[in-house]
């Protein structure tokens, strides 16, 4: 079995990526999939979250996600507070998940902060995609982003230097979708078959 971070900076086309990758037969978890889920109403990162942020971030009784990635954003200390509610609950998410592969299962693990979170050392290879700071802006304006959203969530991330030093691979996403699709395909059949570690 195989354990691959896939990160990259946000607009950078690492979901796109992880999506071509799950095409092939990948096994992909979203992190930001399992942090929505532990924040759900209902459970107890919902409350956890709206003790420590207040009645405001809710809209029709869920988190309204916009205003609170806004507050985060913005705000370094109650970004890490967040953080120390939702990153423990999303670990044993992911660990049940490394806990059911098999045989040759490939684990794709999609990870927007792998470097600001330092957790780089539970994979087995670590993949980054990045690109261009004119095509992630484009790419998140066609999202719906406005230019100081697009500014701010960039600053707070980890910069493409920083990205690198911890990764075996820099996918490099400047090109077409079937570039990327093409260097997936690569990564896929040439890089990662090699690396397979016997199973538990």
């Amino acid at each position: 079995m195989l354990v691959v971070a896939l990160t990259g900076g946000i607009g950078s086309g690492k979901s796109l990526a992880a999506q071509y990758f799950s095409d092939l037969g990948a096994r992909v978890i979203d992190a930001d999939q399992l942090a929505r889920s532990a924040i759900e109403r209902g459970t107890s990162g919902f409350d956890e979250v709206v003790a420590a942020f207040g009645d405001e971030i809710l809209k029709d009784g869920d988190i309204d996600r916009r205003a609170l990635a806004q507050i985060i954003f913005e705000n370094k200390e109650a970004r890490v507070r967040l953080e120390m509610i939702i990153h423990p609950k999303v670990r044993d998410q992911f660990e049940e998940a490394i806990s059911l592969l098999h045989g040759d299962d490939v684990l794709i693990y999609e990870i927007p902060l792998l470097f600001e979170t330092g957790a780089s050392p539970r994979f087995d290879y670590v993949i980054t995609v990045e690109s261009s700071n004119e095509n992630r802006t484009s790419r998140l304006m066609d999202r719906g982003l406005r230019a100081l959203e697009i500014e701010s969530r960039i600053a707070a991330q980890a910069s493409p230097e920083d990205r690198a030093s911890i990764a075996d691979y820099v996918l490099t996403n400047d090109g077409s979708r079937d570039n990327l699709l093409r260097e997936v395909e690569y990564i896929w059949e040439e890089v990662l078959p090699p690396l397979h570690r016997p199973s538990a």
